[in-house]
């Protein structure tokens, strides 16, 4: 259950930032001064202050419009009698960085963007928080933030892409990744390849299949941080600018009422956002981001919560990448709403979890209809489920002894063996990839990707579109340290624990050694003695650092296991 915070903020001095810091006494008029400077007027310090956390900026899409959105928030706060005070965090791009040196700074941006929103929260004493993300990393460390200053905070998702289209067909980022495998087969020419390139990204908003970004927004709703049916809207759309408005106006009744993130955020929440994400057949990013999140809040979350949660929640989403729809497909025929009422109604949500609404899940879908209509083919029933149970399986294993986490379809089948391809970086086995140099029956086996191997646990979506793209995706497998972007799909594990670079048994492994993937059995092993496995670790040295200096080296010395979150303010 949940421990009492020991950092965060109590109830009671959630007012006590802006009047201590700016209104009292005329030793503060230096502060007012300065205020002054940046438009305040004498009345506006009579006001809550709201700090807006705004993502923009244009290294991506998925951000390139939050510029606008946190003008609507700001809108919001003040119309609400607030007074709104607008900032900025970095966001990085995981889809141009992808499968390059870069790519190491993903994860690693979770905790900057984290630790920034805290920082200048913390330092400027707001009194509540609208935080607006769009990219992956930066949803759930706007979480995180708001998770540990716990005052009055709802979270806002930029919104999701339209899809590209090419001779009539849908494209998103993932086409363009698969479009490389498939010129490297020949498949497509180079004019097609182009074609692809210059029409899958149409405008602003997040990738557009259920990715890791429309994964964790959707968590987020229900986790109860953000107001209903915000995961489910388009990034330029009214219903996105009313979303970012209404946002601003909430934070000052949660204010009013005293309601604090420590309130929303209990396991049953998060036991909620679980069941959405399987749901909807959501990124294995999801365990990672959840764990960290969960962290924050000072809520205990495992990794086998996840598969105690799965074993029970079917997958109804025919989303992308296994499925054929877009998230602005769902958008069309009502978003998430529906798919919660029928969760809620079979008894699969915890109705009585408050949100930033001020009222509980049940209350806040208690207009609304189970259904979609019965055109659609999105969302199925219960009683014809994509998959029955979870696609997201932790492993166990001589291979994973402290766990990993597969996505598992059901389209691969659920059993894999076969002999190791082992690689001990992403470039080099894409290279092995691309010049047909991985056949069928091998796994790929990708390691010193992990938190501090890497270091920054890189996705591997260019080695699995890769596979994908070569028309390998039920022929090969691939494991790994690192993880995967919510693109990927195909028989892949990733998270795999202890990483290779601190001694786990991925740091043993040789060409051609049998392993197996046994999705029933939840189990990933080699077939190796426990003899031989201790025999060649014995004489494994570990390699040295990537990284000397720098904000790489720092998060390789304090990162925790992925089994664990990867965050980097642990104790453990």
């Amino acid at each position: 259950m949940k421990k009492k915070a020991t950092t965060q903020p109590k109830k009671n001095d959630i007012k006590r930032a802006w009047s201590s810091q700016v209104l009292d006494g005329a030793e503060r008029a230096p502060s007012r001064a300065m205020l002054h400077a940046v438009g305040f007027s004498r009345n506006d310090f009579k006001k809550s202050q709201i700090g807006v956390a705004s993502t923009w900026s244009q290294v991506t899409p998925c951000n390139m419009h939050i510029d606008k959105l946190a003008l609507e928030s700001a809108k919001g706060i003040d119309a609400a009698g607030g007074k709104a005070v607008i900032f900025n965090t970095i966001t990085i791009s995981d889809g141009i960085s992808m499968g390059t040196e870069g790519m190491k700074y993903s994860l690693v941006s979770r905790e900057v963007i984290a630790d920034s929103i805290e920082t200048v929260t913390g330092c400027e004493g707001f009194d509540g928080i609208v935080a607006i993300g769009g990219c992956d990393k930066n949803m759930p460390a706007c979480v995180m933030a708001i998770s540990r200053l716990n005052r009055p905070a709802v979270f806002v998702y930029g919104g999701t892409i339209l899809p590209g289209c090419l001779d009539g067909k849908d494209l998103d980022i993932v086409s363009v990744f698969e479009a490389v495998g498939q010129h490297a087969n020949k498949e497509i020419s180079d004019k097609q390849l182009t074609a692809i390139e210059e029409t899958a990204i149409p405008g602003a908003g997040s990738c557009g299949g259920m990715y890791t970004a429309n994964t964790m927004a959707s968590a987020i709703e229900a986790l109860g941080l953000s107001l209903p049916n915000s995961s489910a809207q388009a990034a330029v759309s009214d219903e996105k600018l009313m979303d970012c408005f209404d946002a601003g106006a909430a934070v000052l009744h949660l204010l009013k009422r005293g309601i604090v993130p420590s309130d929303i955020l209990s396991k049953q929440a998060f036991e909620n956002a679980i069941t959405l994400v399987i749901a909807l057949g959501g990124s294995t990013n999801a365990v990672l981001h959840m764990l960290a999140m969960a962290h924050s809040a000072n809520v205990r979350l495992t990794i086998d919560d996840f598969t105690r949660i799965g074993r029970r929640v079917p997958v109804l989403a025919d989303l992308k990448p296994s499925g054929k729809y877009e998230m602005a497909h769902l958008v069309r025929i009502g978003g998430t709403l529906p798919l919660m009422k029928m969760l809620l109604n079979e008894g699969l949500l915890h109705g009585d979890c408050l949100t930033v609404t001020g009222k509980t899940l049940k209350q806040n879908l208690a207009k609304v209809k189970p259904t979609y209509g019965k055109e659609q083919t999105i969302i199925r029933g219960f009683d014809n489920p994509i998959k029955k149970d979870s696609h997201l399986v932790v492993l166990y294993g001589n291979l994973a002894p402290e766990g990993a986490v597969a996505k598992i379809s059901g389209k691969e089948g659920e059993t894999f063996t076969g002999k190791a391809r082992v690689f001990n970086s992403e470039e080099a086995a894409m290279e092995a990839i691309l010049t047909d140099k991985i056949k069928k029956g091998d796994v790929i086996v990708i390691r010193l990707e992990g938190p501090r191997g890497g270091p920054g646990m890189r996705e591997m979506l260019g080695p699995t579109s890769a596979v994908m793209g070569r028309g390998l995706g039920k022929d090969v497998a691939l494991i790994t340290d690192g993880r995967f972007s919510g693109g990927s799909h195909g028989f892949v594990v990733g998270h795999i624990t202890p990483e290779a670079y601190v001694g786990g048994p991925l740091a043993i492994l040789k060409n051609g050694d049998i392993i197996t993937i046994d999705a029933r059995k939840r189990q990933l092993s080699v077939d190796l003695t426990q003899k031989e496995m201790e025999a060649r670790l014995a004489k494994w040295k570990q390699p040295k650092p990537r990284y000397q200096r720098g904000v790489l080296a720092k998060y390789a010395r304090c990162v925790t296991s992925a089994s664990k979150g990867a965050v980097t303010d642990s104790d453990e």
